[in-house]
């Protein structure tokens, strides 16, 4: 029998993979449908993939209306028609890669454990089992492994506070809520290999002393929540959560939470008041949440794609995964390309690749075809990037010397037609619509920025307005409390730095023309 694999990620339904899902089912009647998670390739959804004698085998992008001639073609034996892509892992996209974290998505089936072990999974979390808290911790420290979000702090710092806190009850949290402009890696995984997640989670209770999880979902991913869901219940049949993991007479305890669309709940002090039932506002700190989080007890706070990458820590060891990237920016990292780009998708690559190979080997250059003007990297408070910084490695200390960060790896890309005058007002603008409110240089500063950018744009005495903005980000990044106003200023002075003659002679009508959506 035939196994069809046709994914359900939010990408590849919204082009219609749920029609082709059921057309294939209909004219395939002897075939098992499989619904995956996504591998990443964007511009070749909905794929399909069939297992062949030589392996998988890819056709993409299929619509409904070519399944007729697909099954004419014998494509569920792998037979050739003009849709082929060949062998799956052949694709130079995804052969170029360096796929730790992400070695499952898309091939396994997300909902079966038993296919979840097939390749690989639940090692990790068998191995910690046999180990001390503090062995499992030690290891996350030795491996590098720093946050995937904004700040890059040490992971297995925040792991030895909270192991060492003493309290009646700790959490881990899992920071779900991906509202970063150009950014998919969280709710991708969460479709694709949702096991991974849960595993991480629980290897993290048990490195730190903690024996109840939760991850808080942004509510805009009714796909994820609903895969993730499923899986959490077949965990827990299956003895993978609950008062007992796996026989071990340990517990670990699980729930999914579904935030309400703030974006400043990505903010783990905001999203923590959240989960505790009140307004998403940032708290100052400290207290620090390893030691005073959710409900004032011990937390340990971490991002989707940093839990996903424990499993593999554990399973193949520490030296193993510090052998991927460069310096102290150890590992893989998801890179996610977006915006005016005629490739877009996930690239995961070790530390040390540079903007120009993804933007333009991976990327392709932009979907417009004109010139690419600039990168922003790191989410809507990311720096834009000129092409002439494209040749920087894309670790964490090479982008903090450029005034730049990795962030959480979302690249949007813009061709020559962007106006970067209006992306800089667009950053105020988006602060200002964002706030908690709670400090002022955050409250008030995005609104001032945003009036005074407006003036510049006119015209209107630019050398005299763009000190005071220069100004106004030095109050925003020393006063605010926190990332939300702190990082504002970032792609403002990237603006201001690199596409400065631009600002004092923007364009006639500052529309935005050639901005990604």
């Amino acid at each position: 029998m035939s196994r069809i694999y046709i994914p359900h990620d939010t990408v590849a339904v919204a082009l219609g993979a749920d029609d082709v899902a059921d057309a294939v089912s209909q004219l395939c009647p002897d075939a098992e449908v499989v619904r995956t998670g996504s591998r990443g390739l964007f511009w070749l959804e909905p794929m399909i993939e069939v297992d062949t004698a030589d392996g998988r085998k890819a056709y993409g992008p299929v619509t409904v209306d070519d399944v007729a001639s697909l099954v004419s073609a014998g494509f569920a034996d792998g037979g050739d028609h003009p849709f082929g892509l060949g062998p799956t892992e052949d694709i130079p996209f995804l052969k170029n890669q360096e796929r730790l974290t992400f070695a499952r998505c898309g091939v396994a089936d997300p909902l079966s454990l038993a296919d979840y072990e097939a390749h690989g999974g639940l090692k990790g979390l068998h191995k910690a089992l046999e180990m001390t808290a503090k062995d499992i911790s030690e290891q996350v420290m030795a491996s590098g492994l720093r946050g995937r979000g904004g700040a890059a702090f040490p992971a297995g710092i925040k792991w030895r506070t909270v192991l060492g806190a003493v309290a009646d009850q700790k959490y881990i949290v899992c920071n779900a809520d991906e509202g970063d402009s150009g950014t998919f890696a969280d709710r991708m995984i969460m479709e694709g290999d949702p096991f991974a997640l849960i595993e991480g989670m629980i290897i993290a209770g048990l490195g730190t002393g903690a024996a109840k999880g939760f991850v808080y979902l942004r509510s805009e991913y009714p796909v994820a929540k609903r895969v993730f869901a499923e899986a959490l219940a077949h965990a827990y049949d299956a003895g993978l959560l609950g008062d007992n993991v796996l026989k071990s007479g340990k517990p670990f305890d699980l729930e999914l939470f579904m935030g309400a669309g703030a974006y400043i709940c990505g903010e783990e002090t905001s999203l923590l008041e959240s989960l505790e039932g009140k307004r998403g506002e940032v708290r100052a700190k400290p207290p620090l949440p390893a030691l005073e989080g959710l409900n004032g007890k011990p937390t340990l706070v971490h991002n989707v794609i940093s839990l996903c990458a424990v499993p593999t820590i554990l399973a193949e060891g520490a030296d193993y995964y510090k052998d991927f990237g460069m310096g102290r920016s150890t590992g893989t990292m998801p890179f996610q390309l977006a915006g005016n780009v005629l490739r877009g998708g996930l690239v995961e690559k070790a530390f040390g690749v540079t903007l120009r190979e993804l933007v333009n080997e991976f990327g392709g250059g932009t979907r417009s075809g004109l010139p690419v003007k600039a990168a922003q990297v790191g989410g809507p408070l990311g720096a834009y990037l000129p092409p002439d910084l494209f040749d920087t490695p894309m670790d964490y200390e090479s982008f903090a010397e450029i005034g730049a960060g990795v962030g959480h790896g979302g690249i949007v890309v813009f061709d020559e037609t962007a106006d970067m005058a209006a992306q800089a007002k667009y950053a105020f603008d988006f602060c200002a619509a964002e706030s908690c409110g709670k400090c002022t240089p955050c409250r008030i500063g995005a609104v001032r920025g945003s009036e005074v950018m407006a003036k510049v744009m006119k015209g209107e005495d630019r050398e005299t307005n763009i000190d005071l903005i220069t100004d106004l980000l030095e109050v925003m990044e020393d006063g605010s409390l926190c990332a939300m106003g702190g990082m504002t200023p970032v792609p403002v002075k990237s603006v201001l730095r690199h596409f400065a003659d631009e600002v004092m002679t923007p364009q006639a009508v500052s529309s935005g023309k050639g901005a990604a959506s």
